[in-house]
C-alpha cells in the first residue's frame, strides 16, 4: 500500500492524503507537479524514472477497513538527498529519453 508521503520531495509543499497535484514515481518518491515540469522535467532525481499522478485514498470507508481512516497517510517528511545541481544535471542527461525507455 502507497505510504502516501507528507509532501514534496523537492521543495517541501505539502501534499495533503487529498492532493491532486503529488506525483509519484515507482519508487513512491513524491514530489508536487510543479516541482516535476518545472524543475525535474519529470526525471525523478532519485532513480530518475517518470511520474505519474498519485492515487487518493478514498476517506470515506466505503469497504470494511478500507480507507484514509483505516490506512493514514505517513507523517515522515522525505527531502531529496542530492543537490540541487546534481539533480538538474540528472535531468538534463535524461529528460528526452522517455521514461519507458530508461
Amino acid at each position: 500500500m502507497l505510504k502516501l508521503r507528507p509532501n514534496c520531495e523537492y521543495c517541501d509543499k505539502d501534499l495533503v492524503p487529498s492532493a491532486t497535484d503529488a506525483m509519484i514515481c515507482s519508487y513512491e518518491c513524491t514530489f508536487c507537479a510543479d516541482c516535476v515540469e518545472t524543475k525535474l522535467s519529470n526525471v525523478c532525481p532519485n532513480c530518475s524514472g517518470g511520474f505519474v499522478p498519485r492515487p487518493i485514498r478514498p476517506a470515506t470507508e466505503r469497504r470494511r477497513g478500507v480507507s484514509l481512516g483505516s490506512h493514514p497517510a505517513s507523517t515522515d517528511r522525505v527531502h531529496v538527498k542530492y543537490s540541487r545541481e546534481d539533480v538538474a544535471n540528472l535531468a538534463a542527461q535524461v529528460r528526452n529519453i522517455p521514461p519507458e525507455q530508461r
